[in-house]
């Protein structure tokens, strides 16, 4: 199993920017698919982006489409969320995800390992 540790949640303004981090551990991180999930309150979890290895191929959600860019640093273990043009809607917990490959992780049946969680909150 992969250990998963997100960082970079915070609040910001509609329209502003953020950037998640997920650091991945263990002795199959550097072979999984990356990715990340949210679930605002009252709502389900659902899928946000993901990201193969070891050529990047990457899927997201359309609610996040052209605002959203999913990225990974192999050597490091670590996946990244940067996220631009925040809306209020997309305020939720967001949680990294691994699992076998990225094209599985585009839903939650193809997770494997979840993060603790971090929140973004974007206010109006």
């Amino acid at each position: 199993q992969v250990q998963l540790d997100e960082s970079g949640g915070g609040v910001v303004q509609a329209g502003g920017s953020l950037r998640l981090s997920c650091a991945a551990s263990g002795r199959a991180a550097g072979n999984r698919g990356m990715g990340w999930f949210r679930q605002a309150p009252g709502k389900e979890r659902e899928f946000v982006a993901a990201i193969s290895r070891p050529v990047p191929i990457t899927y997201y959600a359309d609610s996040v489409k052209g605002r959203f860019t999913i990225s990974r640093d192999n050597a490091k273990n670590m996946v990244y969320l940067q996220m631009n043009s925040l809306k209020t809607e997309d305020t939720a917990v967001y949680y990294c995800a691994a699992g076998m490959s990225a094209s599985d992780l585009r839903s939650s049946s193809g997770v494997d390992s979840w993060g603790q969680g971090t929140q973004v909150s974007v206010s109006s």
